[in-house]
């Protein structure tokens, strides 16, 4: 499990070797994770977009750009949390990721908060 606070955002992410959806003859090992964002701060934001840097055991990278996790952009008032689980998969048995979630304040501003 990895933590990260940002800006009052504490990011938890625990990932998950998915053995039965891994095949490791034909170099396809899937990994799952699991990340919670917790707003520690006094004001409401919401998660806009978010950026992924996934680099393999061999040093192969992949960036992942978009809106939202998982088809949301999820709004989080002081004190809430928002859960979601995704996955991506790799050509080698393990690696690394990292990047950051754009988030936008109550009055309107844009910061980053990095993902451990």
């Amino acid at each position: 499990m990895y933590t990260k606070t940002t800006k009052s955002i504490n990011i938890t992410v625990n990932p998950c070797y998915l053995d039965e959806q891994s095949e490791p003859e034909d170099h396809h090992y899937v990994w799952a994770y699991q990340i919670t964002i917790n707003n520690l701060g006094q004001e409401t934001v919401q998660l806009k977009n978010r950026y992924w840097k996934i680099i393999d055991s061999s040093g192969n990278a992949r960036e992942v750009k978009g809106s939202g996790v998982v088809g949301e952009q999820p709004i989080l008032k002081p004190g809430e949390k928002y859960e979601y689980t995704s996955g991506a998969p790799l050509n080698t048995p393990s690696g690394f990721m990292g990047g950051y979630y754009e988030m936008t304040n109550s009055t309107g501003s844009n910061f980053e908060v990095e993902i451990p």
